[in-house]
């Protein structure tokens, strides 16, 4: 009540500001002035330390790349308000952001960017890509998905599933673009379930040569990011028929084009066409007919074919097969997973940093205006978001060591994690995005501003390199072939991060204290607590369904809602647990005592969730004061709200005018400019 009659005093003051007498003037009204919050705001804590913390490697090598972009008339620089930023332009026409973003790529070819990545060690150089395909995304999404699909999804293919003679005749022409790779599994009747692709290849032992056909429409290869334009090379993926039998899917290295960009005989290509974003990737359509490729373009790394038609493969199992056929889309997830999280890193920074210019309605008569950033309601809106995206940094830091370091007995760890993440990810991406629009009101929806404008670019990372529906699918039956395969062998949990699942029950106190709800012990426990009862609720149900007769996949489509909550919990879990790891590495201090709270703030907002009360492991009473906690928090955290988002360590160039002398930015001036 007492927000609610502060909120009406405010409404009500503002309402007699507007019916006093005019001014006789319009010179004698006392107009806006812009005050950048650096001269009001405080840094308690040192940013350059907890940026070195969340980005996590290669800060040297982030803003080198940072300053060859704004150092180029390629990227589009302008100034606003007095700044310089750089954005590609999307009021160009489709065709003109494909010409700009292979330009920017031949640009950062030629100043030595690529180098090594597909030809140097592995281990040395994927933190570097990682780091370089971040920045490139903060620019422009287009850029880093073009060059994604070019080295992580064709050149994976080809380093994953090829062997040495496929390696020494593509590796180093795709890393110096003479070679220009697509991938092609989509078609437009399949795309997540990729066992059912209807592409079909038979192999011809008179000539030595695979055969690769569309059937029919159906079959066209869909989404081919490089496909409309620029590719001249595809791996396609086809069911592979040998004497009459089908052996699965499997990949073939095919020209599309020639080196003049003509296409080559009996393949078809056509546009997909003007897309809500990402329209500076010529995504294309391919249809095949009776092309032939030698027998040395299949990737044989899982399986080969004889010169006289024999299917040999040292996998016997088909089902383990198409799994190591699907290893270069963990590098794909593990890309749309790190750059989501900074997409959400800009919209906060510009969101925060206007909100700490822009004012909004006096308390009292006569009485400068309030701070958006002021407002509790504001700070509820955004800090949660702010934690959140610090949680999802650390995971993002982990994930990407967890690839680096595989090995064949981390693969399942590895597809688990890196489709829980990328799913969880991608949706907060969204969510933050979202909510970073309406922060900045009407100015959200300007395209320089950037913050509406990536919602458009990036919601296809809900749906590409895997729905996320159908992932966290994946994840609740791994959670759940891990648990049959922990009862048989009597043994205790160890992998998935499940072996809290050993201890004792959790359990919450019946009355819950402001220490309690910031104790990490108890953020843990409850966390965990959520997650074994969902599992072991899952689990239950599936097998019921079972036992009544239901096939195993149908059991697991009538339990779907309880394995989404189960895979969402898993997640927040996981990614938690990487927040407590990264906050163990700090000495005391004030860069600790932040990170704590925003370690407390994301624990909170994720046992606010529904989940919490829905399935009855908080009370109402406890609900409440998981609620009330969470407003003190971000109210802690109002005084360091530059400094949260200055740790990002996005260059103003790459903010929007915005997030700075937006009244500047939109005088009479800058339009006569």
């Amino acid at each position: 009540m007492d927000r609610a009659f502060e909120r009406t005093k405010i409404l009500t003051n503002h309402l007699l500001l507007q019916s006093s007498d005019p001014p006789s003037s319009l010179s004698s009204n006392a107009c806006l002035n812009y005050s950048a919050p650096e001269d009001s705001e405080n840094y308690a804590f040192d940013v350059k330390e907890m940026r070195n913390l969340i980005d996590g490697h290669h800060v040297e090598e982030r803003d080198w790349l940072f300053g060859l972009m704004m150092g180029s008339e390629l990227f589009n620089p302008k100034v606003r308000g007095g700044k310089v930023f750089v954005s590609a332009d999307y009021r160009q026409s489709m065709e003109q952001q494909r010409e700009k973003t292979i330009k920017r790529i031949e640009y950062l070819q030629g100043k030595g960017v690529f180098e090594g990545w597909l030809t140097e060690k592995e281990e040395e150089m994927v933190l570097k890509i990682c780091a370089s395909l971040e920045v490139l995304s903060i620019f422009d999404h287009s850029i880093m998905v073009k060059v994604g699909v070019h080295f992580y999804l064709w050149g994976g293919a080809i380093k994953y599933l090829g062997t040495k003679h496929h390696h020494d005749k593509w590796l180093r022409a795709t890393e110096n673009f003479t070679v220009k790779g697509c991938f092609a599994m989509t078609e437009l009747g399949h795309g997540s379930n990729v066992r059912g692709i209807e592409t079909v290849t038979t192999y011809d032992s008179n000539t030595g040569e695979f055969v690769i056909n569309t059937p029919c429409e159906s079959a066209q290869k869909y989404w081919i990011g490089g496909a409309a334009n620029h590719s001249t090379h595809a791996v396609v993926f086809s069911q592979l028929h040998i004497n009459g039998t089908d052996q699965g899917v499997h990949a073939f290295v095919v020209q599309i084009r020639d080196a003049d960009g003509n296409i080559c005989p009996n393949v078809r290509i056509a546009d997909c066409g003007h897309k809500i974003g990402l329209n500076g990737v010529d995504n294309g359509r391919i249809w095949f007919d009776n092309v032939r490729v030698p027998r040395e373009n299949l990737l044989n790394a899982v399986a080969n074919v004889s010169p006289d038609g024999q299917y040999i493969s040292p996998i016997k199992n088909p089902d383990q097969r198409f799994a190591a056929s699907m290893a270069p889309l963990t590098g794909g997830r593990l890309n749309v997973s790190v750059n989501a999280v900074y997409q959400s890193k800009v919209g906060l920074a510009i969101a925060i940093r206007y909100a700490l210019t822009r004012r909004a309605f006096s308390l009292n008569r006569n009485e400068p205006e309030v701070l958006l950033l002021d407002y509790p309601s504001h700070q509820r809106r955004l800090f949660p978001l702010v934690a959140k995206t610090y949680a999802m940094s650390f995971a993002a830091n982990y994930l990407k060591m967890l690839y680096r370091s595989r090995t064949p007995e981390l693969i399942k760890t590895m597809h688990v994690v890196s489709s829980s993440f990328k799913a969880t990810f991608s949706w907060n991406n969204m969510q933050i995005l979202q909510v970073c629009r309406e922060a900045c009101g009407g100015q959200g929806l300007k395209t320089e501003n950037r913050v509406g404008h990536l919602k458009g670019e990036f919601d296809v990372q809900s749906t590409f390199e895997g729905d996320n529906t159908i992932l966290m699918q994946q994840v609740s039956k791994a959670l759940f072939a891990e648990y049959i395969a922990v009862r048989k062998r009597n043994k205790g949990f160890k992998a998935l991060g499940l072996g809290h699942m050993n201890k004792p029950r959790p359990v919450i106190p019946s009355e819950l204290t402001s220490t309690t709800l910031r104790c990490s012990e108890f953020q843990m426990d409850a966390l965990c607590l959520r997650e074994r009862d969902l599992l072991n609720r899952f689990v239950a149900d599936v097998s019921e369904c079972r036992a009544k007769g239901a096939s195993s996949e149908q059991a697991f489509i009538m339990c779907y809602q309880l394995g989404e909550d189960l895979s969402r919990s898993f997640s927040e879990r996981a990614i938690f647990q990487t927040f407590l790891e990264a906050e163990a590495t700090l000495s005391a201090g004030s860069l600790k005592d932040v990170l704590g709270t925003l370690r407390s703030l994301y624990a909170l907002t994720c046992t606010e969730e529904g989940s919490y009360l829905r399935y009855g492991y908080l009370s109402v009473d406890n609900g409440g004061s998981v609620r009330r906690e969470i407003t003190k928090l971000c109210s802690e955290l109002r005084p360091h709200a530059l400094s949260l988002v200055t740790s990002f360590g996005i260059p103003d160039a790459f903010l929007s005018p915005l997030a700075f002398d937006w009244i500047d930015a939109n005088s009479w001036s800058s339009v006569e400019a």
